[in-house]
């Protein structure tokens, strides 16, 4: 079952993040969609939030118009953002759960406890011809009410496994991914996978024979510092390529 093919999705909110440190019009989000995609991303990922603290609706809307990849766009379920979805129309959607108090996302979106208002969004966005991706945890409860909203997509919370301190819990917390993937491929899903992957733990996850697509972002920018964007995008596909292998 193992394949080469994985995509890699480059999630360039922090550019953005950078920007609006200091309200600026640099660095410009469009710019590294150009540096991203000559690097081998297979795809760009942006997260609107709701209070706007990095990618703003300009921007998601420039780099609609501009990319040669394709647009994810990460959203919570909110009637605003459903709303902005189907007037926009990615060609991808992804629900996350979002806290405005919370650094980065915290964890999968809880499918389970409000299934009725994910299915629902999965629906209507599915019926504009959006492909609706669920990020969720490792968890085989939350791919069961997945499939039940049908979205045809899942991505899978790698953050325990990211953030484990010592060896046995990281090899748990891969098994628990690992699950999570088959279980969910053999029903007919498709497995994506992000949160804290970067140049040392990649592999692992890559390694995943169930894995379609990688969505990383701070690992990648904080890369680019001080090797460029391209070139760190590169180099993140040659390791998940090589994982493959």
């Amino acid at each position: 079952m193992k394949t080469s093919k994985i995509l890699l999705g480059v999630n360039i909110d922090h550019v953005a993040t950078l920007r609006q440190a200091r309200l600026t019009r640099y660095p410009d989000p469009v710019e590294a969609v150009y540096a991203a995609e000559n690097g081998g991303a297979d795809g760009i990922t942006v997260h609107l939030r709701e209070d706007r603290r990095h990618i703003q609706e300009r921007d998601v809307e420039l780099i609609q118009q501009i990319l040669l990849t394709r647009l994810n766009l990460e959203m919570a379920v909110t009637e605003t953002m459903v709303t902005y979805a189907a007037k926009i129309k990615p060609e991808h959607c992804c629900f996350v759960p979002e806290k405005r108090q919370e650094l980065t996302t915290e964890g999968g979106l809880d499918v389970v406890a409000q299934e009725a208002k994910v299915r629902d969004a999965t629906q209507h966005l599915k019926r504009l011809g959006i492909e609706v991706s669920l990020f969720i945890d490792p968890d085989i409860k939350q791919i069961e009410a997945s499939l039940r909203c049908e979205a045809p997509v899942i991505e899978i919370h790698t953050g325990g496994y990211a953030e484990a301190k010592t060896e046995s819990e990281r090899k748990k917390e891969w098994d628990r991914i690992a699950k999570a993937a088959h279980f969910a491929h053999e029903a007919g899903l498709i497995e994506n996978g992000g949160h804290g992957l970067n140049y040392q733990n990649v592999q692992a996850i890559a390694r995943i024979p169930e894995m379609n697509e990688l969505n990383i972002g701070h690992g990648i920018i904080a890369r680019a510092v001080f090797m460029g964007l391209g070139p760190a995008v590169r180099e993140m596909k040659r390791l998940m390529i090589e994982a493959r292998m």
